[in-house]
């Protein structure tokens, strides 16, 4: 009965997960076919504050812009953030781990040693630090969160690697003349990619987040281009006047970490060795 359950939360968590962040994604890519008006050029002060309507479905702003197309356009930033500033993560991470848990001694001792400092520092602190000696502005965005996280990926990929090092594969692959790079990069690092998904895949969710706190707080994507955190620091002033300003933005950021969550928890069941044995 519990393998049951496992096996269906497992999978309602990846379809859930799955279905939310495709939906977001389709809708970031084709923002230009979907969104009904333009999120910059389309304000019109005689529509200011206007209330959800069938003319605007989820309102209008200050300025009178279609909130719907903001939030639509907000998906591209918010989404291109996620995606690249954990990427950029899970490749510094990934190499650092590979390379350390593979070669060990010194090295091990360096890379570790780096990252207890980042996992001592707030991932928002040490993102404002280097937005405020950057300056504000999405590329600054991408280089401060692409450089936050990687410690997580870098610890988990070590620990994989030391499991797998000593495994019967890698020893035939020595035996049978590989070189230390080939080595990694073709036995130890294909067969260590699913917990590093997982990690990949919530570190999304993080930096989207990240991204939406330093918006929020005038230090990322800069006005009047939309994005999910800079919305919400405009609708501020217009919290119980005008709540759908606010809602809307904080919902997508509410669904968009929800799927990413769901998505990364289910791959984690699935991915499970223990839980693997359990289907079986």
């Amino acid at each position: 009965m519990n393998t049951l359950r496992t096996i269906l939360k497992t999978r309602t968590n990846i379809l859930v997960g799955g279905a939310i962040v495709g939906l977001m994604s389709l809708t970031a890519v084709l923002a230009a076919w979907v969104a009904p008006y333009d999120p910059v050029d389309d304000a019109n002060l005689m529509y200011a504050l206007e209330a959800p309507s069938r003319q605007f479905l989820f309102g209008t702003d200050a300025q009178g812009r279609d909130i719907l197309s903001r939030v639509i356009y907000g998906a591209r930033v918010s989404l291109a953030v996620g995606l690249i500033s954990q990427g950029l993560n899970s490749l510094i991470g990934v190499v650092l781990g590979l390379t350390a848990g593979f070669f060990g001694r010194w090295w091990d001792d360096l890379v570790m040693g780096l990252t207890n400092i980042m996992l001592s520092i707030p991932s928002l602190i040490f993102a404002l630090a280097i937005v405020a000696l950057l300056g504000p502005g999405l590329f600054n965005v991408f280089i401060a969160l692409g450089f936050t996280n990687w410690s997580y990926s870098c610890r988990i990929t070590r620990s994989q690697v030391l499991s797998a090092r000593s495994l019967e594969y890698v020893q035939a692959a020595r035996a049978l003349g590989y070189g230390r790079v080939r080595l990694m990069f073709t036995q130890i690092l294909p067969n260590v990619l699913g917990p590093i998904l997982v990690i990949a895949t919530l570190g999304v969710a993080g930096a989207i987040l990240l991204e939406a706190s330093l918006s929020f707080l005038g230090l990322g994507v800069q006005p009047p281009t939309p994005s999910w955190g800079s919305m919400l620091s405009q609708a501020r002033d217009q919290l119980f006047t005008a709540p759908w300003v606010s809602v809307f933005p904080g919902v997508a950021i509410f669904l968009t970490v929800l799927g990413l969550n769901l998505l990364g928890d289910g791959l984690r069941d699935f991915l499970d060795p223990h839980t693997t044995r359990h289907r079986h």
